[in-house]
């Protein structure tokens, strides 16, 4: 698992019957000083993540397979939208 920035949507004109229901999303993980990693991944949301949310990427497949069953081609999925992240000094980073 990985903290995220949602940065925007996904629109796909045609995609895996597996996730015809499901929101894609632009996400660009947090590195542990805040920063953002260059590389953009797509994850699937069924929580309702906003442009600019903090979030929790669940690398696991376990979780979309169980969702969308074991065909799926996704992997990456948001599994919570974070209030505030504090550091361990007890600074607030989000």
């Amino acid at each position: 698992m990985y903290l995220a920035r949602i940065d925007g949507t996904v629109v796909a004109a045609a995609k895996h019957a597996s996730i015809e229901a499901c929101r894609l999303l632009v996400a660009r993980r947090l590195e542990a000083d805040g920063s953002l990693a260059a590389e953009p991944n797509v994850v699937a949301d069924w929580l309702g993540a906003a442009k600019g949310s903090t979030v929790i990427v669940s690398t696991d497949g376990d979780i979309p397979r169980a969702k969308f069953g074991n065909t799926t081609p996704v992997r990456l999925t948001v599994v919570g939208i974070v209030d505030d992240v504090q550091s361990p000094a007890g600074k607030e980073r989000v």
